[in-house]
């Protein structure tokens, strides 16, 4: 079976077009919005209080007792990181991919984890105080100890802790 010339040419045009990945100049787009990368990084005592840090990778990051209050770290990767003591209070981490994170001993007062994934994650002794949890997939065992003490309501979106939780 022959094509005809401009047939030739338009199938051609269109095999160009998708090897090329489209026909904008534009660079490609990356998987997260913010480039800056702290994976594998030690950011112990650090302080990112009320900081744009949506999209960025924290990724197997030590970040012991530092300052994250009112940071933007929604859509961030947290996996295997360790938050132990650290300041995350009023901080937004919607969305944000946290499997086995340590949260142990941190304020999470009045965070925002709606949508988060938090599997094998860890909250021993965090202040969650007016935390919500809306939507995020977290153990049932972390469910179950969180609850025992779940109290207040966040300050931004209204929704009381131990609701976000499902508590009973």
């Amino acid at each position: 079976m022959l094509l005809s010339l401009p047939r030739f040419f338009a199938v051609a045009l269109s095999l160009l077009v998708i090897l090329v990945g489209g026909l904008s100049i534009a660079p490609a787009a990356y998987a997260q919005d913010n480039t800056v990368d702290y994976t594998l990084t030690d950011l112990s005592f650090r302080d990112f209080s009320g900081k744009q840090l949506s999209g960025t990778s924290f990724a197997a990051a030590e970040m012991r007792e530092a300052n994250f209050a009112k940071a933007d770290l929604s859509k961030t990767i947290l996996t295997k990181a360790s938050f132990l003591r650290a300041n995350l209070a009023g901080a937004n981490l919607a969305g944000t991919f946290a499997d086995r994170v340590i949260f142990d001993g941190a304020d999470l007062s009045n965070a925002i984890f709606s949508d988060a994934l938090l599997t094998s994650s860890s909250f021993g002794e965090a202040n969650i105080t007016g935390a919500d949890f809306s939507g995020a997939i977290i153990d049932r065992f972390q469910t179950a100890q969180m609850c025992k003490y779940a109290d207040g309501v966040n300050e931004t979106t209204g929704v009381a802790t131990r609701d976000s939780l499902g508590c009973r």
